[in-house]
């Protein structure tokens, strides 16, 4: 069976700089695979490469959405690669803080909707129908993230660790089989991150969501992750389970001393 995602030689370069040297790596179904390294070593920079932010110099992106055809993304815009299934995630909060919770993620369901601009303005049945579902399966998304009893709230007036989670279930609104997390859990306290911990684990098990995440905190990391990918410079410099990783010579002189121990 081929992986869901399979890139190939990724290379990103900005003028003189390659911030992306020859990455090759992929994501099987139902797995939880944490893209590490230390600050700068290109892990959102590969994040925006598959999910069309940018276009890579070099190297191949390609997809194997369940039930669909192996086919290749590169240079898609960004809608195209959601429309295919790859959702994510931004390292800075990029909520809709003036809308409420449940609208944050209705937007963000919209882009499976069949309605037109036509049938927008008539407000025909068939329109109807589809904002109902559209409104009944945020909900259930938003139940999910445990984050039901927030409907009606500003995004603004949640807190930190909810803002979190609700990127998370408008990434999800948009029927991703494969997601991408870029640090889900910066800025979180200990109980937070306990509770973003099971909610990656619950998406994997319960939604079959295959997770692809860029994480700092070498606890959840070390917890969830069925594999590891170590980056630093661009370079791919290491890939294994936690206790390979945890004990690989490599990476540990990469962090310089960052808690990879722990």
């Amino acid at each position: 069976m081929k992986p869901l995602l399979d890139v190939k030689n990724l290379t990103m370069d900005f003028g003189g700089l390659r911030a992306l040297n020859n990455i090759s790596l992929d994501v099987k179904a139902d797995e939880i695979v944490a893209l590490i390294g230390p600050n700068g070593a290109g892990k959102t920079t590969f994040f925006n490469c598959i999910t069309g932010i940018y276009n890579p110099t070099a190297g191949d992106i390609f997809i194997t959405p369940p039930g669909k055809k192996h086919q290749r993304i590169n240079g898609l815009k960004v809608h195209k690669v959601t429309e295919r299934g790859l959702a994510r995630t931004f390292q800075n909060i990029r909520l809709f803080p003036d809308m409420t919770v449940l609208e944050n993620v209705m937007v963000a369901r919209h882009c499976r909707s069949r309605a037109g601009v036509t049938g927008a303005v008539l407000r025909d049945r068939t329109t109807r129908e589809e904002e109902e579902a559209i409104v009944n399966k945020s909900y259930e998304i938003l139940k999910m993230i445990g984050l039901s009893d927030t409907v009606n709230f500003l995004a603004k007036n949640l807190p930190y660790g909810a803002q979190r989670r609700l990127e998370i279930a408008r990434a999800m609104a948009t029927d991703p089989f494969l997601l991408l997390l870029d640090e889900p859990a910066a800025g979180m306290n200990p109980r937070e991150t306990d509770e973003l911990e099971a909610l990656i684990s619950r998406i994997r098990c319960k939604e079959k969501i295959a997770i692809l995440m860029i994480e700092h905190d070498m606890r959840i990391v070390m917890s969830i992750s069925d594999r590891i990918i170590v980056l630093d410079y661009g370079e791919k410099i290491a890939e294994g389970t936690a206790a390979e990783i945890r004990e690989n010579p490599v990476v540990i002189k990469a962090y310089l001393g960052e808690e990879i121990h722990d």
